[in-house]
């Protein structure tokens, strides 16, 4: 379960006052994948971030219960000085779970190769996400938090990802955002759309999706 309770966030862009969340006050039902859509610059990221606490709002708060992973794809985390393999082991040790298990289970699923044992500052943005979406999945976690992660990498790889996320979600909920339409209906169960810092909620995801490209159709009306 995670709630938002009376949440605002705005920032400062250009000159202008970006308004990520306008007093929202929602509750996210448990053991549900929810797509989060917007257009880009909606804060989808940033409203992913302040659930996952690592970016705090300018009032309001965040209510959860169990527990929830970091927003996997956003590998900025990682010390750029250690391995790949290093890292995990690290994160293995924070979060109490089996290393050696864990340390086996990412190095098979990213598919690194030598670059596992290579320092992560030498990694490519493609590297990172699959190494933080290896770590992540590798952790059980009540609620998972995705940005974008499933669309990095190959067919083979976003097949893999795919399959596992959806494995995961045999036992747990996620949010999960994707500019991917197509890739969020095939992930995700309900869905929410972010406009102008106003977030609305739909049980059935395609109904979220025909909202999100309704608001979509209806700004770039408005801009003609």
């Amino acid at each position: 379960m995670i709630r938002l309770e009376n949440l605002n966030k705005s920032f400062v862009f250009r000159g202008q006052r970006k308004v990520v969340a306008d007093n929202l006050n929602i509750e996210f039902p448990s053991g549900v994948s929810i797509g989060l859509l917007g257009r880009n610059g909606a804060g989808k990221t940033t409203l992913l971030r302040m659930i996952a606490g690592t970016m705090d709002p300018d009032s309001g708060r965040i209510r959860s219960r169990g527990s929830m992973s970091w927003p996997v794809g956003l590998s900025g985390g990682f010390h750029g000085d250690l391995s790949g393999a290093q890292n995990v082991r690290f994160i293995a040790r924070v979060y109490g779970v089996d290393t050696d298990e864990l340390l086996e289970f990412v190095e098979h699923f990213a598919d690194l190769g030598m670059h596992f044992h290579q320092p992560v500052r030498t990694y490519s943005s493609g590297m990172r996400a699959r190494l933080g979406f290896g770590v992540s999945m590798g952790i059980r976690f009540d609620t998972y938090l995705v940005d974008e992660v499933t669309s990095v990498g190959d067919e083979i790889f976003k097949h893999k990802s795919t399959a596992l996320f959806k494995e995961r979600m045999k036992n747990a909920g996620a949010i999960v955002v994707s500019h991917s339409p197509p890739m969020i209906r095939q992930m995700c169960q309900a869905g929410m759309v972010l406009v102008d810092g106003k977030l609305s909620y739909f049980d059935d995801i395609g109904d979220a999706i025909a909202y999100h490209f309704e608001v979509l159709n209806a700004q770039a009306r408005q801009a003609q």
